[in-house]
């Protein structure tokens, strides 16, 4: 079979391991060729590609970002953006297309294959907030380097007696500050999922600081928002999918928290920091699952189909029913955050 292949979306650990996946089984055991399109959709509406073979994909399981390339690209504000990517995929003669990206991605794989195109998805999304998916590649890597910047961060607020806010990426769900905020022993962890109580912030706070520790950390979600005001953001554009740019909750808070309390109160955004560099063991292994299930779903003939992380298999669900909704936080992380922070009766 002849398949294209693409990455779209913001960039994480993990692609290129599932492109080598993909593209070794496909070859070595199929008697595959691949064609990938370079950032995203935009490769596939300009028709701008690069070979993938054992040759192009040798030395790629342990790099960062993708060597495809990347954007955020929406078809469907381009006029004749599906025309034109049909063009590309009959002018390409591709029997199948294999998307790695998030909801935003897939929502163009799910529209394709409406359009009698054979396509597969690969989960990709930082925020892990992907439904169907127990954990999508990526994740682990950014918690890891979440996890890694907090530890650090204990010392110097030690060092100084400051209150630090660590703000991390997660615009609708707050996987990766609850998951490293748990981790790496913050005293408080703000997410989405609940409008930020700055009146438990500082009790927390004083709590700790009236017990003797004169530092503390607290990490937040940058889509984490007070009650009385939307999400913080830097400036007021949007990409092709209606998301604008979110920062600057850590900083709000970090004045916010030096008002209320006197302390003295710091922010770090730990950024682009957390999606870049060599992936973790675990997301180079789970990466490699699924480009291998991703080709097999091919040539099952299984399409519309994405990839996904249920327990300890892999197995797959329709594109359609990922892309629904987000996958939020549940009650129970939420339980063991609370479970680990004194009491309101205690104050």
């Amino acid at each position: 079979m002849r398949i294209g292949m693409l990455t779209g979306g913001g960039d994480c650990p993990g692609l290129n391991a599932v492109i080598r996946a993909a593209v070794r089984k496909g070859i070595q055991h199929y008697g595959d060729e691949f064609v990938g399109f370079m950032e995203g959709w935009r490769g596939v509406i300009d028709n701008v590609t690069m070979p993938l073979d054992l040759k192009t994909t040798s030395g790629i399981l342990h790099k960062g970002g993708t060597i495809l390339r990347s954007s955020r690209t929406n078809v469907k504000k381009i006029p004749g953006g599906f025309e034109k990517c049909l063009e590309t995929i009959e002018k390409n003669k591709l029997d199948a297309l294999i998307a790695l990206g998030g909801d935003d991605t897939q929502s163009i794989s799910l529209a394709l294959s409406e359009r009698e195109v054979k396509c597969v998805g690969v989960p990709k999304t930082i925020d892990n907030d992907l439904s169907g998916t127990d954990v999508c590649f990526g994740f682990d890597t950014a918690v890891t380097i979440a996890t890694e910047a907090v530890d650090r961060l204990h010392s110097t607020a030690e060092a100084h007696n400051r209150v630090l806010v660590v703000e991390v990426m997660g615009r609708d769900a707050g996987w990766i500050a609850i998951t490293a905020g748990i981790a790496g022993g913050a005293d408080a962890i703000l997410v989405p999922e609940k409008p930020i109580d700055i009146d438990e912030v500082c009790r927390l706070l004083k709590y700790r600081h009236d017990h003797g520790k004169k530092f503390a950390i607290v990490v937040a979600a940058e889509g984490a928002q007070f009650p009385e005001g939307g999400q913080a953001t830097q400036g007021t554009s949007v990409d092709s999918f209606g998301h604008v740019r979110l920062s600057g909750i850590g900083q709000a808070l970090a004045e916010e928290i030096e008002k209320r309390t006197k302390y003295e109160t710091r922010s770090v955004n730990l950024g682009h920091t957390q999606r870049g560099g060599t992936p973790t063991a675990y997301d180079r292994m789970l990466a490699t699952r699924y480009g291998v299930a991703a080709i097999d779903l091919v040539h099952a003939g299984k399409f519309g189909q994405l990839v996904v992380l249920k327990g300890t298999q892999i197995t797959s669900i329709p594109i359609a029913d990922a892309i629904s909704k987000t996958r939020t936080v549940g009650e129970d992380l939420f339980d063991v955050m609370t479970s680990l922070q004194p009491p309101k009766s205690t104050v």
